[in-house]
């Protein structure tokens, strides 16, 4: 049985020693040294190599080394391909520091406080209690669910939008299209963990950020394509907006003269939001490749008709 990986260096020497230990009666080999291909049943990647079902004519299964499958060109993927996300729970951490780490710094004006800072200003801001706060998530899948539980233990009033009706133990949940401008306008600060998909594609755009109420934030830990970067702008300069912290852009790194460099409005971090650890993927995937030789259902496989 044999796993190919195509990921850097660093990150194949640990998963290598992961399955040297712990599971050896598993072939692992690494990008692009394939042995023989037709030996090849499962590969590990970010994004599969063009004309996958070509170069790797028995693979069964595709393990994505990211919780989201949005890189992948699903039509280009033979049909009895299983493609499955990462489920790691190192990821749902890491979200989860982001997202505390960025709703906190604004709920608590930092953003402010470290302009003053700069300008030598000492000048207490306005701020509001957390219940009075209205933090809402766009995505209510597990990364979505694990942020909101976090963030109710600070005591801010919690909104949730999905595309289907969820319910969520002390979060107010909105549901669709037609909830969604109701959701918008009751969102102080809005979190983007959607996946990607051709539905949700550019839904961070003028619409959305009209109905939000003013002075509202964004913090984008999606992806850059939801994002319709030209909207943002106009809304942080108009006023409407206060300020946004991104992780994900379009075009990753943004070119040296790209407005969000130095938006005195903007929070930049280079897509660090959370990031696949061999050390916490490892039981995952090992325990899905067993799954999948046991002929069992594998846990995270995409609906291809959805996307995710």
């Amino acid at each position: 049985m044999t796993l190919l990986f195509k990921v850097d260096t660093e990150r194949g020497l640990a998963w290598k020693n992961l399955f040297q230990r712990h599971a050896p009666d598993i072939d692992v080999r690494f990008w692009p040294d394939l042995g023989d291909p037709d030996e090849v049943r499962y590969l590990a990647t970010w994004q599969p190599p063009p004309d996958v079902h070509l170069l790797l004519p028995n693979l069964q299964a595709i393990f994505a080394t990211s919780a989201g499958v949005d890189q992948f060109d699903l039509r280009c993927l033979p049909p009895q391909v299983e493609v499955v996300r990462m489920l790691d729970p190192g990821i749902v951490q890491a979200i989860v520091e982001y997202a505390c780490f960025a709703v906190l710094a604004l709920h608590r004006k930092m953003p402010e406080y470290l302009a003053q800072q700069h300008q030598q200003q000492w000048q207490i801001q306005p701020w509001v209690s957390a219940p009075q706060q209205r933090v809402g998530v766009m995505g209510l899948g597990n990364l979505g669910i694990a942020v909101l539980d976090r963030l109710q233990t600070f005591g801010f009033s919690l909104k949730g939008w999905a595309r289907s009706a969820k319910r969520i133990d002390a979060v107010e949940c909105f549901a669709g299209t037609e909830q969604l401008p109701q959701f918008l306008n009751q969102c102080d600060i809005l979190i983007c963990l959607l996946p990607l998909t051709e539905d949700t594609r550019g839904i961070l755009n003028a619409s959305t950020f009209a109905a939000l109420p003013p002075g509202a934030k964004l913090i984008n830990l999606g992806r850059g394509g939801h994002l319709i970067e030209t909207d943002l702008l106009q809304a942080l300069d108009s006023g409407h907006l206060q300020h946004a912290v991104l992780d994900v852009l379009n075009d990753e790194p943004p070119a040296a003269d790209h407005p969000f460099w130095q938006h005195p409005r903007i929070w930049l971090t280079p897509h660090i939001g959370a990031m696949t650890q061999p050390e916490t993927a490892f039981e995952v995937l090992l325990a899905n490749i067993r799954r999948h030789q046991r002929g069992e259902p594998m846990v995270g496989t995409i609906k291809r008709s959805d996307g995710y």
